[in-house]
């Protein structure tokens, strides 16, 4: 694996020795990956500041203990530290927090705010289901429309295509959150589908 081999070279020292000149040290952060439950996990240190991977390795446990020595070869570069950031996770913070005892430690904003927004994903994940569960008939819909070539029938085609999109629709809790979004893009059909009606050029012209 790329990141498995990733190593400090020349090009990468003097990457890490513009950002000290420009912010007087390094960001670090670690963060686990867990491809599979119950496999290795991968753990990653990177510089915040140059987005440069300084060192990755699979362990088992992922405790303090090894995750210091993942750490220790970033500490022997000899590069001033001025931030460390990482998930919640207790190892990790240990782990930093004992090679750089007096260097300022961050949670992550965005697991931060995704946990301090739970309450809220859960309110939303049940307006996305509540709307999604009552646009699924629109199945028996497309099957009445489709051997239809008429102007009005094209435009329920439309009108549905726009429907299955809202059903696939995915958001990015806690920023982006589902919920909101599926309920704004089928309102905004709702409202179109009104204003058609209002024209006379509507999908509900004939009844499919």
């Amino acid at each position: 694996m790329t990141l498995l081999r990733a190593s400090v070279t020349e090009h990468l020292r003097e990457i890490l020795a513009e950002v000290v000149q420009e912010h007087g040290g390094l960001l670090l952060s670690m963060d686990g990956v867990q491809p599979e439950k119950g496999n290795e996990t991968l753990y990653v240190v990177r510089e915040g500041f140059s987005g440069s991977i300084l060192a990755a390795k699979n362990l088992k446990s992922g405790s303090a203990e090894e995750l210091k020595r993942l750490l220790e070869p970033v500490e022997q570069l000899g590069f001033p530290v001025i931030g460390l950031l990482s998930d919640g996770q207790h190892s990790i913070r240990l782990a930093m927090s004992g090679m750089w005892p007096e260097v300022p430690y961050q949670y992550c904003q965005y697991h931060y705010l995704k946990d301090i927004a739970k309450p809220v994903m859960e309110l939303d994940r049940k307006l996305k289901t509540g709307i999604k569960k009552n646009l699924r008939g629109i199945r028996q819909l497309e099957k009445q429309v489709q051997p239809d070539d008429s102007e009005d029938a094209a435009i329920a085609k439309d009108y549905l295509a726009a429907v299955r999109s809202v059903l696939l629709e995915d958001g990015n809790p806690p920023l982006d959150l589902p919920g909101i979004r599926v309920y704004e893009e089928a309102q905004a059909i709702r409202n179109s589908l009104q204003r058609s009606a209002k024209k006379g050029g509507s999908p509900t012209a004939k009844s499919y």
